[in-house]
């Protein structure tokens, strides 16, 4: 099959330098990575293993209730909060 393919200058430099390092044809170096880089598109990406927040144990609870605002601020500030 013929197509008409327009590279961006990165992809012809590399592709340059592979041909020559390897010495193959453009045809065959573009084949070759077509095939690789559409093998890698249709495997599905790896799952990653959800990040855990560690836990840390900060002790026990200095008040018996959170309900009452000013008894919090008292223990937590002092007495002088206001």
């Amino acid at each position: 099959m013929r197509t008409t393919l327009t590279l961006e200058a990165d992809v012809v430099v590399q592709l340059e330098r592979l041909r020559k390092a390897r010495k193959t044809t453009l045809k065959q170096l573009v084949n070759e990575a077509l095939r690789a880089g559409l093998q890698q598109l249709a495997t599905p990406p790896a799952r990653k293993k959800p990040y855990r927040t560690p836990s840390v144990s900060v002790g026990r609870c200095l008040v018996e209730s959170l309900d009452n605002v000013a008894e919090v601020l008292a223990i937590a500030e002092g007495e002088d909060y206001k």
